[in-house]
């Protein structure tokens, strides 16, 4: 048995390290000269140099990434918000109500979960543009705000499946709305499958390029993404050294999110809430 076990977590390491090389070449790669990276296939830099850093930072023109990052989290979080609000209030009524054509409606919600996101960009742009949304980030922030996301609805309703009814009844008897119920009673309940949907949420975003390329045109307003696309055009031959610097600092929040909320966001993914 202890040999099965030795040979699974050798097995484990490998495929870790198989999984996390681009991440560890892009970590070295940032203290390495642009000649270094393109001319050398070793994994350690000749000498530790931090000055891409303060290049990279430096941004484009007269804006920085410090601007890119207050962009992002601009867009980010109330987005994030927004979804975790509505995506787990159309699931409590999903979950927890019975009216007209219910089976039909959640079947409609979850068959746009096959509608590729090329398919209704265009019409959603048209709409924003009618609306004259667009080079803001309310095209973000409308979609979460109306429950837009049918792959969060239907995690949140399988979590509320498994959270106890009578928890309800209870609280109905002691005097509690419906929303009081949701609000007091559901809510903290669920909260790894809130978390779930959060951390993904904030990953998308964070990470969209194809969208925030569509909606948003100014300079001024773009988020890391976009600004680390906009250091690949500036110049004729690429810094890849400060691209390597930018790319991992834009990537340090995921990182830190996914450790400090991981014990929710395992909990919500491997679990169907209470068991009554």
């Amino acid at each position: 048995m202890k040999k099965h076990n030795a040979i699974a977590y050798i097995l484990l390491v490998l495929v870790g390290l198989v999984i996390t090389f681009p991440f560890i070449w892009m970590f070295f790669a940032c203290f390495k000269t642009n000649a270094e990276i393109l001319g050398s296939t070793k994994l350690l830099p000749s000498s530790f140099d931090l000055s891409a850093f303060s290049r990279g930072w430096n941004g484009v023109g007269n804006i920085t990434f410090a601007t890119y990052f207050k962009n992002t989290f601009v867009m980010v979080i109330p987005t994030v918000l927004l979804t975790v609000f509505s995506c787990s209030f159309v699931a409590y009524g999903f979950a927890r109500f019975r009216f007209p054509f219910k089976k039909f409606f959640f079947a409609l919600m979850i068959s746009t979960l096959m509608l590729p996101n090329s398919v209704i960009i265009i019409p959603r742009y048209l709409i924003f543009n009618k609306a004259g949304l667009l080079n803001t980030y309310w095209p973000f922030y409308l979609p979460a705000a109306f429950a837009c996301f049918p792959f969060f609805i239907f995690m949140i309703v399988q979590f509320l499946r498994g959270v106890p009814k009578e928890l309800d009844e209870a609280a109905y008897i002691d005097g509690c709305s419906s929303l009081k119920v949701y609000f007091q009673i559901l809510l903290p309940l669920i909260k790894p499958a809130l978390f779930s949907a959060g951390l993904f949420q904030f990953m998308w975003t964070w990470n969209d390029f194809f969208n925030t390329l569509i909606y948003i045109s100014s300079v001024k307003k773009f988020p890391v993404s976009l600004g680390l696309r906009a250091s690949l055009d500036t110049a004729a031959q690429v810094q890849w050294d400060k691209v390597m610097a930018m790319s991992m600092i834009s990537i340090l929040p995921l990182i830190i999110l996914f450790f400090f909320a991981q014990k929710y966001f395992v909990e919500g993914i491997s679990t169907t809430g209470l068991k009554g």
